[in-house]
């Protein structure tokens, strides 16, 4: 094997994909060393609707974990937007019961961050 080729088996799936926040890149980079499978904002979930049955709300996860069959979302949001977050996440539970969702607060980010020495880029 060349070794062109070998730094081409070598490129992580977090390299490939465009994040919203540098917090969702970590997070993969995470994920790809312990070497779990993820996808980054696979399914939208429709939260609400307005008298005519238009999408007014929807809800996209950060991650789905298939192996765990786990949705994740990552906030390191200010406290306001984290209500807002959390109002989402209890009406994806109310109206997708089977849906297993996460989500991973500023504080949870942080202990990662801390944890496995990564560059806190929370800010």
């Amino acid at each position: 094997m060349s070794e062109a080729a070998s730094v081409v088996e070598t490129e992580l799936k977090s390299d490939t994909i465009s994040f919203a926040h540098a917090s969702e890149r970590q997070f993969a980079q995470l994920l790809d060393f312990y070497q779990i499978d993820w996808e980054y904002e696979p399914r939208s979930f429709d939260l609400e609707r307005d008298r005519d049955g238009n999408i007014v709300q929807r809800f996209t996860p950060d991650f789905y974990l298939p192996q765990y069959d786990l949705y994740i979302e990552i906030t390191t949001l200010n406290q306001k937007l984290v209500t807002k977050k959390n109002r989402k996440i209890r009406r994806l539970r109310e109206l997708y019961p089977g849906v297993n969702c996460k989500i991973f607060y500023q504080r949870d980010y942080l202990s990662l961050v801390s944890k496995y020495g990564l560059e806190d880029v929370s800010g």
